[in-house]
């Protein structure tokens, strides 16, 4: 009995064994060959050996004054996306979640901005922001009024932060409409029909049901939301470079100045905020 027990346990350990290494190989490596490239000075000669530099690396980026910019830039666009993202999300789920005449027509509509491809968006936005005929201008300034004069959104260092995150909220809310419309639809209509017997309001339904219920998909959508966007690269970047969030500014420091040593500490800073903000999280979530 015994040496079939150790027979199942060795192939258990052979089946497991493609699935280890495609980890290994695509996860592991990566993250501690990069780790080795940021204290290392890279020669661009790969003929030349590299040269071990230590913490020099992480020393010169955390008191570089165009990190905590680019760190900062990376903050203020995670989390207004990543709200923005959830809450747009949610009222699109609470509002399609009740029946009506071709509901399903446009629940597929809606995923539309999210199912279509990155650089086509970004060119149709970056026409949308133009600052001499696009819409955004043309309404804001020729038919509301509301701005002075025309903008360009894309281009100014100071405006373009403003429609990277429209654009990032617009193309990615529809995953958090999906997540949590399929969340809403799991809930007991019993549930609602006893507190309309105790003569819940709408508000008190949505408040002591409806929210409860989905907070484990709101925490996971903020989770997955949050890591992605700290890491986003191609949305911003195809829409506006004026915006040096933290993955353009790495962008920058390994292909513009060749600084493959820098750019793979500032990768690895960037991994130990992110991974500390998601234990954080995930512990406050529980707790919840």
């Amino acid at each position: 009995m015994q040496i079939k027990k150790d027979q199942e346990a060795k192939l258990g350990y052979w089946l497991i064994l493609p699935t280890v290494l495609s980890i290994g190989g695509l996860i592991i490596y990566p993250v501690f060959y990069n780790l080795w490239l940021s204290v290392h000075d890279v020669n661009m000669n790969p003929t030349m050996p590299n040269e071990f530099i230590g913490l020099s690396h992480f020393i010169n980026i955390l008191t570089d004054l165009d990190f905590w910019i680019s760190f900062r830039t990376s903050l203020i666009f995670t989390s207004t996306t990543v709200i923005g993202t959830t809450l747009l999300g949610l009222g699109v789920a609470l509002l399609l979640n009740r029946k009506f005449p071709g509901r399903a027509i446009v629940r597929g509509i809606i995923l539309l901005p999210y199912v279509t491809p990155v650089i086509s968006a970004a060119f149709g936005w970056k026409y949308l922001f133009n600052p001499v005929f696009g819409m955004f201008n043309y309404i804001m300034v020729d038919v509301l009024s509301i701005l002075p004069q025309h903008i360009n959104w894309i281009e100014s260092p100071r405006y373009a932060i403003f429609a990277v995150i429209i654009f990032n909220i617009w193309r990615n809310f529809p995953f958090a409409f999906l997540m949590i419309l399929a969340e809403l639809q799991s809930i007991s209509d019993t549930l609602y029909e006893a507190a309309e017997v105790d003569g819940a309001t709408i508000w008190q339904k949505f408040k002591y049901i409806t929210l409860p219920e989905l907070k484990f998909v709101i925490g996971a959508l903020v989770i997955l939301r949050t890591i992605w966007n700290f890491y986003k690269f191609s949305e911003v970047y195809l829409l506006s470079s004026s915006v040096e969030v933290l993955p353009v500014y790495i962008y920058e420091k390994a292909f513009s100045t060749y600084s493959f040593g820098e750019a793979a500490a500032i990768s690895a800073i960037l991994f130990v905020f992110v991974l500390g903000f998601i234990m954080f999280y995930v512990r406050k979530v529980l707790e919840w």
